[in-house]
């Protein structure tokens, strides 16, 4: 009998876990960005505070299932589910501001052409006006127009897994690239000390 009761006991202990862990899972969001190449993004969206995951992928095309070899009309993008008790939306897009060039329409630093241009990909009115917000104040903070574009959600389809936290699995290669295209400096030279 005291065993069955302590059986019991560690099933409702279990429950109970079941259920937090996944009330935690229901409150975090997700949001959609494109910040031209996906590894540099991924890598500074998941410093910020209340980001749980970063998944680097394509959105904004047309074509289904697109690749790395194959993604004509899409962006190079990253999915972020984030804590919204932790980071506000309009603080999540100020962080993905400040590791872009929002004023540069062709790409970003060394990665040039349409795939590695910038935008924020909102999902309902409420993350439009944020995102509207937080690009008029980029704007006025840097003193010039803002390039990178608030546009409608559109599917989000993962990247290949090579492709999934590259800085961190190949940081030597990861950190050739940066250094070679010049992200630091160039994110520098357009946000000074306010870069992240």
């Amino acid at each position: 009998m005291t065993k069955t009761l302590g059986s019991i006991a560690l099933l409702a202990a279990i429950a109970s876990l079941s259920s937090v862990e996944g009330a935690k899972a229901a409150q975090l969001r997700t949001a959609v960005f494109a910040g031209g190449c996906f590894w540099s993004v991924e890598k500074a969206m998941e410093k910020l505070p209340g980001v749980t995951d970063v998944v680097s992928g394509y959105s904004g095309g047309d074509r289904r299932n697109p690749t790395y070899q194959n993604h004509e009309g899409h962006l190079e993008a990253v999915k972020v589910t984030y804590d919204p008790a932790r980071i506000s939306y309009a603080k999540l897009v100020d962080g993905f501001f400040h590791n872009i060039d929002p004023t540069d329409a062709g790409g970003q630093i060394c990665d040039r052409g349409h795939a590695y241009t910038t935008a924020v990909f909102v999902t309902t009115e409420a993350e439009r006006a944020a995102a509207a917000a937080v690009k008029a104040q980029v704007a006025r903070t840097l003193g010039k127009p803002v390039a990178t574009k608030v546009l409608r959600a559109s599917p989000f389809w993962k990247a290949e897994a090579y492709h999934q936290d590259y800085a961190r699995r190949n940081p030597a290669s990861y950190n050739a690239y940066r250094l070679g295209c010049g992200r630091d400096r160039a994110l520098k030279a357009v946000w000074g000390s306010a870069s992240r």
